[in-house]
This record gives C-alpha cells, sequence and structure tokens, in this order.
C-alpha cells in the first residue's frame, strides 16, 4: 500500500478529502456570482479538471464502541468537572438517536415527546453550525441550518428507546432549558461550542477506558456515537432503510460507510434463513 493510500484511511486524510471538496466547491459558487455580476465572462474553473483523491469512507468497526462500553464512556462524562454531567444526555443524543452534533446544539424541548413510559421521539428540523461573524449575514458566531441536505421546513423524527427517554427527562429537570427551548447550552446560555464537548469527551475516554482500548482507537471522536448507534440498530436487524431514514442519510451512504457492519448483518440474516428451511431427509 503506497503512502497516498495510507493517508486516505486516516481521520486526518478523511478530514482534508471533505475540506478540500467544500472549499473547491465554495469557490466555484464565488465564481459563479462574479460572472452573473458581470465581473468574468466565464468561470475560470470550468475549464479545469481536477479529480478529488479516492478516500475510504468505511467506518471501521475497531473505533466503534459497543452497548456495555457506551454505557461506561456516557458515565465517565458525567463524572467529569464542570460540564461533565450536562453533557451525558448531550453524548446520549448522538447514540441513541445517531444525531450529529449540529442538531444536539439545535435541539429544542418542542421538538422531544418523552412519555413517562415507554418509547418517546424527537422531531429534528435542523443544525448550529459554527460559522465565524466574518460568514453570517447578522454578524453572529452561529448559524443554523435545515437538517442536512433537506429543505428549509423538512423534519425527522427519530425514535428513542425508554431508557434514553428517561436520561432526558432526567436531564431536564435537572438543568431546565434556555429560554428558547434548547436542552443543552453553555454556561452563559449560548451554543454548547464543538471545543468544550470535544474536551470533556476526551477526558472522559481517558477516565474509563483500558490501555489496550485507548490504543485501538475506540471512540476517538465523539462521533463514534454516532457510527455506534447506527451500527448497533443495523445490528438488531432493523432494515438499512429505515436505519438511513433516522439518520438522515441516504441508503446509498450507508451502504459505503457501514459495509463492514452490513456484512455481518447479511450473515445473521443468512443463518435465520437457513433455520427455516426443511432439513433433507
Amino acid at each position: 500500500m503506497t503512502v497516498p493510500e495510507l493517508w486516505a484511511g486516516t481521520d486526518a486524510g478523511k478530514a482534508e478529502h471533505h475540506c478540500t471538496r467544500r472549499k473547491r466547491a465554495a469557490f466555484n459558487e464565488v465564481l459563479n456570482t462574479a460572472v452573473e455580476k458581470g465581473y468574468f465572462t466565464e468561470n475560470p474553473l470550468n475549464g479545469l479538471r481536477w479529480n478529488a483523491p479516492a478516500v475510504n469512507e468505511e467506518v471501521d468497526p475497531a473505533a466503534v464502541p459497543n452497548p456495555a462500553q457506551v454505557a461506561r464512556l456516557l458515565a465517565a462524562v458525567a463524572q467529569q468537572r464542570g460540564r461533565g454531567p450536562h453533557l451525558e444526555a448531550f453524548f446520549g443524543c448522538m447514540y441513541y438517536a445517531a444525531m450529529r452534533p449540529a442538531e444536539v446544539i439545535h435541539l429544542r424541548l418542542e421538538q422531544c415527546h418523552l412519555p413517562e413510559t415507554g418509547w418517546g421521539m424527537l422531531n429534528l428540523s435542523g443544525g448550529v453550525v459554527t460559522a465565524g461573524k466574518e460568514w453570517t449575514d447578522d454578524g453572529a458566531v452561529h448559524e443554523v441550518h435545515s437538517l442536512k441536505r433537506r429543505a428549509a421546513t423538512a423534519t425527522r423524527p427519530v425514535p428513542i428507546p425508554p431508557q434514553f427517554v428517561r436520561i432526558l427527562r432526567a436531564h431536564i429537570d435537572r438543568f431546565g432549558v434556555a429560554p428558547d427551548g434548547r436542552l443543552f447550552r453553555n454556561q452563559a446560555g449560548n451554543y454548547v461550542d464543538p471545543a468544550a464537548y470535544g474536551t470533556t469527551w476526551a477526558r472522559a475516554r481517558k477516565y474509563v477506558l483500558t490501555r489496550m482500548e485507548l490504543g485501538s482507537g475506540l471512540a476517538k471522536r465523539h462521533y463514534d456515537l454516532r457510527h455506534a448507534g447506527i451500527s448497533f440498530w443495523l445490528y438488531s436487524g432493523v432494515d438499512p432503510a429505515e436505519c438511513a431514514r433516522r439518520a438522515g442519510q441516504s441508503i446509498e451512504v450507508l451502504f459505503r460507510h457501514y459495509a463492514k457492519f452490513l456484512d455481518g448483518v447479511r450473515e445473521q440474516a443468512n443463518r435465520l434463513i437457513k433455520e427455516l428451511f426443511p432439513t433433507s431427509g
């Protein structure tokens, strides 16, 4: 395997791949706007041939924690000083509902159906991203977006199991909500900062994981909780199309990212089918 191939399989390689694509797309839009306003006669990028470097987008099973490991990690988050107890349910959203961090930051009480017993429902409607003052119309640091690759008014209902309903109810009872209904906020009442919850996650990993688990890269990124939630759905026998719908991605993306997990699901399905066939003789 060559060095570029090795690099493409790392987190840094994947990040660079996606960053390059985003920057090129943004620059292309700037040039298209310049053409519309008459500064250029044509977009100079149109004649430039460029192919993004290949990158391995499959989720690494070694990095995805199992349910017991997730429980240990969430408990470790709650034991961290300062913001730790407030972020236990934050990270829980990423696992039990496979939410993206931006969607968790945006989550409001009105989007939550949390019955005293049974399954609940989160009706997701958007996400909050850090854009920087220079890139927003009103000079705000954060910007509210619609759901990823969805129309502005689109929503995504995600059922959540009873154990997580209890976690969210306990979180609301203990911490309340922001004036606009947000479940998660920093000490000043503003949006939760990615650097802050990233630091808490890193500390929780070191606090609870064994040396071997740390060395393997288990749950190295908090985003691995979303991968863990989706992979658990797949292993539980949930139809891949329903997994993709709940996760807010296309079935194509699901099959591309979770190919190794789907292999295990297929083996399980084959065993079940084989058991139903009548035995010969």
